[in-house]
């Protein structure tokens, strides 16, 4: 479909601002849907036009009614492993319960797609094999894993029912500019945060847990590709290539001039050690491949993270 009107929940959040940006840079009209609790007001695209609404409340309806979306790109989550843990029933509020309110609004006022942020770093569970392609066994180890699966099955559930095409982007660890420092998703953005305002930096574990980080530029381009190809398919958005939370700390050290080691703590549950993901499904489906290095990405994230000190928003 050409240059169709996009809802994206979570708009005004790390990954879905950079997808609003790149819709609108694209000639897209963009409606952001965010609550606001997590996102921040001043990532939405000015070009956007702005609800702020929760994915849970009926008021999502009204949205629906006004704007007459033609896809829906889903970002809004409770995206932390660790609180799905203490909080399972709010997870399932959040990620299972919203999306099923989003797939009936789609269905009820015409959406003509519906492209879903999952996860892989989350679903898979400890890895049989590496890298895990979509055929790998699904056994998370979190609630928040789940509930991204719930939501997959949904999916499929609607498009046999109502025909409603879809696709699931299960991302590995994204980071970059724009990410929140302040929960337990981000190590990237946790410890650039810490690091240049010279306050401690903590890993948990041996920090030789191995994650695959995509740079969130190279996630947004496959959400924009994802708007009309990989129809009704599940496909691991990541690089590949795996580094570990020492290497990441390491290397952020450097870009810093970090001058402190980290401070040590237990690991966490719920978390997978070693994890990263094939990607050849994705680069036949949506013609996506991941472009930029872990090296380069971090330096950008340095950078912003850098600006956003000397330069706070209001």
């Amino acid at each position: 479909m050409p240059n169709p009107k996009v809802l994206v929940t979570g708009g005004a959040g790390f990954i879905g601002s950079h997808i609003v940006d790149r819709l609108v840079e694209e000639g897209h009209a963009v409606v952001v849907v965010d609550n606001l609790s997590s996102g921040r007001r001043e990532h939405i695209n000015p070009k956007a036009a702005f609800y702020q609404v929760d994915v849970r409340d009926d008021a999502l309806e009204e949205v629906f009614r006004r704007e007459r979306p033609q896809v829906v790109d889903h970002h809004a989550a409770q995206m932390s492993v660790n609180y799905s843990l203490q909080n399972p029933l709010e997870d399932a509020a959040i990620n299972v319960l919203g999306s099923l309110k989003l797939l009936e609004y789609a269905r009820k006022y015409g959406v003509e797609r519906f492209v879903f942020a999952s996860t892989g770093g989350a679903l898979y569970g400890e890895p049989e094999y590496l890298p895990c392609d979509e055929n790998h066994p699904i056994r998370p180890l979190s609630p928040y894993g789940v509930s991204k699966y719930a939501v997959e099955q949904y999916l499929a559930l609607y498009h046999r029912l109502y025909g409603l095409p879809y696709v699931a982007l299960r991302y590995g660890n994204v980071y970059g500019p724009r990410q929140n420092p302040h929960g337990e998703a981000g190590v990237v953005a946790i410890f650039t945060q810490r690091m240049l305002e010279s306050r401690e930096a903590v890993i948990y574990g041996t920090g030789e847990q191995r994650r695959d980080f995509v740079y969130v530029s190279d996630v947004a381009e496959a959400n924009l590709l994802a708007l009309d190809k990989g129809d009704c398919q599940c496909l691991n958005t990541a690089t590949g290539v795996d580094a570990s939370v020492n290497d990441v700390f390491a290397a952020l050290k450097k870009a810093t001039g970090y001058p402190r080691d980290a401070v040590e703590a237990p690991a966490r549950p719920g978390e997978v050690f070693a994890i990263r993901l094939s990607h050849q499904k994705a680069q036949e489906a949506l013609g996506w491949r991941p472009r930029v290095g872990l090296t380069e990405g971090l330096a950008e994230t340095v950078t912003f993270f850098r600006s956003q000190l000397q330069h706070p928003a209001p």
